[in-house]
């Protein structure tokens, strides 16, 4: 069995006992970085052995992770912060399994788009998740693409290019435009702001942004 497990985006609170149970039975658990799963580990009392999957190695150990499982190895997979598979590696992974029958388990948990697309105060009835824009091909073509939806879209973004997105999509929606920045959630300097695009750019034009950050656009 494979298990997908949700780990805390922020707050190391939020996390399932199913989750904890899950890491702490199976013999192998593949994380992204395993310092950073070590400490959530650690708080927790977790000695489970820890084997780097990441975006860097997730094409070559696929097959041979495949392989240890069809033999009978449980393993646990959990990214950085968040659900795996969700702009984070895991897809690979998941899809050889699918394609071998093998038993995949996703167990439910954190994700940083969910919460704050719903404290935007934007109509989240129908979204558009896009995940990350292209850095440079192809980005003006999403940009322009996601502008023209009739519905709320969803973003992540660096910190360090948040101005540069705000001012693109000031370009393609307008400044006008309702939209939502949402920050360091579920963490001490959470921030949750909705305001149009323009205001968005005025106020963290005055301020060091940190953290990983979720764009909110209403339509």
């Amino acid at each position: 069995m494979l298990y997908i497990v949700p780990t805390p985006i922020g707050n190391l609170e939020d996390i399932t006992l199913r989750a904890l149970r899950i890491l702490k039975e199976v013999p192998v658990v593949l994380a992204e970085d395993t310092r950073t799963s070590r400490k959530l580990l650690d708080h927790y009392g977790i000695s489970t052995h820890l084997r780097a999957f990441h975006a860097h190695n997730e094409h070559a150990v696929v097959e041979r992770i495949a392989d240890e499982l069809a033999s009978g190895t449980d393993m646990a997979l959990i990214s950085d912060a968040g659900t795996p598979g969700i702009s984070d590696p895991g897809f690979l992974l998941v899809r050889a399994c699918v394609r071998r029958g093998l038993q995949v388990s996703c167990l439910p948990g954190p994700t940083a788009f969910v919460p704050a697309l719903v404290a935007s105060g934007l109509p989240c009835d129908t979204f558009h998740y896009e995940g990350f824009l292209p850095h440079k091909k192809g980005r003006q073509t999403r940009l322009k693409y996601l502008a023209s939806l009739p519905h709320t879209f969803v973003l992540y973004e660096s910190p360090f290019r948040l101005l540069k997105c705000l001012d693109e999509l000031i370009a393609h929606c307008g400044p006008d435009r309702q939209a939502c920045v949402a920050r360091e959630l579920s963490k001490m300097y959470e921030e949750v702001k909705t305001a149009t695009l323009s205001e968005l750019k005025a106020h963290f034009s005055e301020k060091e942004v940190k953290g990983e950050i979720v764009v909110v656009v209403g339509a």
